[in-house]
């Protein structure tokens, strides 16, 4: 069976949320948000292998324990959506950090999403892999169309805009988690329901500054996260690595997601790590932002073995 394995390395890249607005609860229980996403350079490692044919078996050895691990449940997904049998083993090391708002989990997921059809040999639709991707989690479809992205709904609805110039950043992670359901319970607590009109007008126009191409200085002005104040509050020291950060000549600090992550992003790769090195022993870790392009190249290059073209989703080379 092992002469049948396809194999393939990918990267799965975590992002961060250039703006974040919620605008309330939703009668199914989740909240709207209006969002601007960004992948970014750190990523988790993910090795996935397929062997056709029965049973069906999905195994995955974590670095670190995770509980209802997403990998899992993505390539069963795939795999009945696909109406395939076959034996996938999944190595995942995890570099992105859990409960820190940087997606890790959700892009794992899409990593599987995109990959594991190709090595099966199955065609699956983009549309079908969006609709697949929204069973999984609110983040996991954002991961399938990469770089900077707008995100409406609970955040599953996603739209490509217009790429970031290029630039380098700072992440921060705190030892201190944010526990997601928690952190929008309080927000439920300060959310005033006249504030609907404004949090879009803000929004809408920190949309417009980006697609512009507007200067960073310009633009990071009108950046906000609903979450930040409550993620301050929580963990009190990052209001000292956000002043030092700024006085580093960052023009943005912003809390990343629901927390604990906050990043500083600058024009150049030189400034970010002169500025990292301020951070004395802090967790903090140099990052770049990722482009569709380079965010699509990637996958391109973990599987051309099993490609037919360049094409976006990956289309498998085996499909009879």
């Amino acid at each position: 069976m092992k002469n049948l394995a396809r194999r393939a390395r990918l990267r799965a890249y975590a992002k961060i949320n250039l703006t974040l607005k919620v605008l309330g609860r939703r009668p199914d229980g989740y909240h709207e948000i209006r969002t601007v996403y960004q992948t970014i350079s750190l990523a988790d490692e993910l090795e996935l292998e397929f062997i056709p044919g029965e049973p069906e078996h999905v195994e995955v050895d974590c670095s670190v324990p995770i509980a209802d691990n997403l990998v899992s449940r993505a390539a069963h997904a795939v795999l009945e959506a696909g109406g395939v049998k076959g034996v996938v083993r999944a190595k995942l090391v995890k570099r992105i950090p859990i409960g820190s708002g940087l997606g890790g989990g959700s892009s794992d997921a899409a990593a599987v999403l995109l990959a594991l059809p190709v090595l099966a040999g199955v065609r699956l639709s983009a549309s079908r892999l969006f609709r697949l991707a929204e069973t999984l989690g609110s983040d996991v479809p954002l991961y399938l169309v990469g770089g900077t992205v707008l995100g409406l709904g609970r955040g599953e609805e996603v739209y490509p805009v217009p790429d970031l110039p290029q630039r380098w950043g700072v992440l921060v992670v705190p030892e201190k988690r944010i526990a997601t359901a928690e952190a929008y319970r309080a927000l439920d607590r300060d959310l005033t329901a006249g504030l609907e009109a404004f949090n879009m007008s803000s929004f809408r126009a920190f949309v417009a500054s980006t697609v512009e191409g507007l200067p960073l200085d310009q633009w990071s002005a009108l950046s906000e996260n609903d979450f930040e104040p409550y993620v301050l509050q929580q963990v009190p020291e990052l209001v000292e690595l956000a002043r030092r950060l700024r006085e580093a000549g960052a023009p943005v600090t912003r809390v990343t997601g629901s927390g604990s992550a906050m990043y500083a992003i600058f024009a150049g790769r030189q400034q970010a790590q002169r500025s990292r090195e301020l951070l004395g022993s802090c967790p903090a870790v140099v990052f770049q932002l990722l482009d569709r392009a380079r965010y699509r190249r990637a996958f391109w290059r973990s599987l051309e073995a099993h490609m037919e073209g360049q094409t976006w989703p990956p289309r498998s080379r085996y499909v009879s």
